[in-house]
C-alpha cells in the first residue's frame, strides 16, 4: 500500500469519529477513572471535533449522562431482562474440571 492510500484511510477513520460524545466524571484529584465509579458525580459531556475533546454539555449524574449519550439509539439506562444475571441460560451438565459438581454427585 502506498503512503497516500494509507493516509487517506487514516483520515477517513478519523473523520468517522467526529461528533462522538463521551461523559467524563467531575471529581477531584486522580479520582475514579471508570464510568461506573461515583455514579452520583456530575459529568461533563465532551464532543470530539477531530483534534481534541471539547465541552459540549453537562449532566448531573451517570444516569442522565447515559440518556444524553444514547439519546438517538433507543438504548435505555436499565439493562434489558435478557441480560440480567438471573436470566442467564443454565449450563448443560458436564464433568469438565471447570464445572462444579451438582448436588447428589
Amino acid at each position: 500500500m502506498d503512503d497516500d492510500a494509507s493516509l487517506s484511510a487514516w483520515a477517513e477513520r478519523r473523520d468517522r469519529k467526529i461528533g462522538r460524545l463521551r461523559a467524563v466524571p467531575l471529581v477531584t484529584g486522580d479520582g475514579p477513572r471508570g464510568t461506573h465509579l461515583a455514579p452520583d458525580a456530575p459529568r461533563v459531556i465532551q464532543r470530539w471535533n477531530g483534534h481534541v475533546w471539547e465541552p459540549h454539555g453537562f449532566a448531573a449524574n451517570l444516569a442522565e449522562a447515559r440518556r444524553v449519550l444514547h439519546a438517538g439509539t433507543g438504548a435505555g439506562t436499565d439493562p434489558s431482562p435478557e441480560t440480567t444475571p438471573g436470566s442467564m441460560p443454565k449450563l448443560r451438565p458436564g464433568t469438565g474440571r471447570h464445572r462444579k459438581p451438582g448436588p447428589g454427585r
